[in-house]
């Protein structure tokens, strides 16, 4: 590439704006919807220049051009081949035989931020093969650059973008001392695409649902207007939207005095741990729970701490179960949908035997669901 080449390269960039915009007026007052992403081809003719690494020993600005052809790939990425040239005159020496000319070929990759028709930055990755050309060394070295940009489209077919960023090329071999070198480089593109672009699709509007007339339409206690899981079997366990739900009745914080309640004892409110109010809202939630779910069982089961015999215990527990049964049933809970009363005696504590605080966490009734 020489000077006629750059003539050539300029008289592209003009030459391709000239033709869209000729494109543009033989369209008349017709207005085009714009896409949200384009991915016709185009050339990309660049002009700009360097700031040379210092210790490339040359001058410190260089003018450089080239050409790109790429697309975008998706309405936020675009990819570039490119090649371009740059010729650096060496310190002290500015006779022809002593530049260093640069040729570089690579591909370049963009990411955009913003719409399509606005003011659009963007970041840039690129790797090429850089060829060196001087009184030393005619070879071949790796590149690569990084860097950010801004772009804006001008017509449907052309984009103005404008970058700048760094350049590293491992050049090894045009100064035996020397081992790579990072430019700083700024460049501005005509970006042409050419072909029809593509019409914006039109979407056909959807045709309104019909309401349904669902208002005498139940499944497990659920409008079929409001149920989302309408084909469940009569009697599963659902919420209000009519999908299966998990029910979990906790009664952790209702535990009970030592030895209590004691054989006869009917008043829940004695037997229960302090503080008394505290358990029996726990209770009340369970009932407030089983009365919203009427499909839900539950076995009623009672546990002791391991202080005494295992007859003792078992006895213990199940007196336990008992008086929270009753509790249930006394607040509207119909003894038909409630299990037992089951004790467990001690043989399955919840945390530790050797220390108060475990033992009254043992001390305890269960509702166990029954899904």
């Amino acid at each position: 590439m020489n000077r006629k080449g750059l003539y050539f390269m300029i008289a592209l960039a003009l030459g391709g704006v000239g033709a869209v915009h000729a494109q543009d007026n033989t369209a008349g007052a017709t207005t085009t919807t714009t896409p949200s992403y384009d991915g016709r081809w185009y050339i990309a003719p660049t002009v700009g220049g360097y700031y040379n690494d210092t210790d490339r020993n040359t001058n410190s600005r260089q003018f450089y051009y080239g050409l790109g052809v790429g697309r975008f790939i998706a309405p936020n990425v675009s990819i570039d081949l490119f090649v371009d040239r740059t010729k650096r005159t060496v310190d002290g020496n500015a006779a022809l035989q002593n530049r260093w000319a640069n040729n570089n070929y690579g591909v370049t990759a963009r990411y955009y931020f913003g719409e399509w028709t606005a003011w659009r930055p963007y970041l840039l990755a690129g790797v090429m093969g850089s060829q060196h050309q001087n009184a030393v060394d005619n070879g071949w070295a790796p590149a690569a650059e990084l860097g950010a940009g801004i772009s804006k489209t001008v017509t449907d077919s052309t984009d103005l973008r404008v970058e700048a960023g760094y350049r590293y090329d491992w050049d090894d071999k045009t100064q035996p001392n020397k081992n790579g070198y990072g430019d700083v480089f700024l460049g501005v593109s005509i970006v042409s695409r050419f072909g029809e672009p593509a019409a914006a699709p039109v979407a056909a509007p959807a045709p309104a649902p019909a309401a349904p007339d669902c208002s005498k339409q139940f499944r497990n206690g659920v409008n079929l207007c409001d149920n989302k899981c309408p084909d469940l079997p009569e009697g599963t366990i659902v919420g209000p939207d009519g999908c299966p739900q998990k029910v979990v009745i906790d009664l952790r914080g209702v535990n009970f005095k030592f030895d209590r309640p004691k054989k006869g004892e009917a008043d829940i409110r004695k037997a229960l741990a302090e503080p008394t109010a505290d358990s029996l809202a726990i209770l009340d939630q369970a009932v407030d729970t089983l009365q919203r779910y009427p499909q839900v069982h539950v076995t009623v089961a009672g546990h002791t701490d391991n202080v005494g015999t295992a007859e003792y215990n078992q006895a213990l527990s199940e007196r336990r179960a008992k008086i929270v049964f009753d509790y249930l049933t006394m607040h509207g809970i119909a003894a038909d949908r409630l299990e037992g009363p089951i004790g467990f005696g001690k043989n399955n504590p919840i945390d530790t035997n050797d220390t108060d605080t475990g033992r009254a966490r043992n001390r305890r009734t269960e509702l166990q669901v029954k899904q």
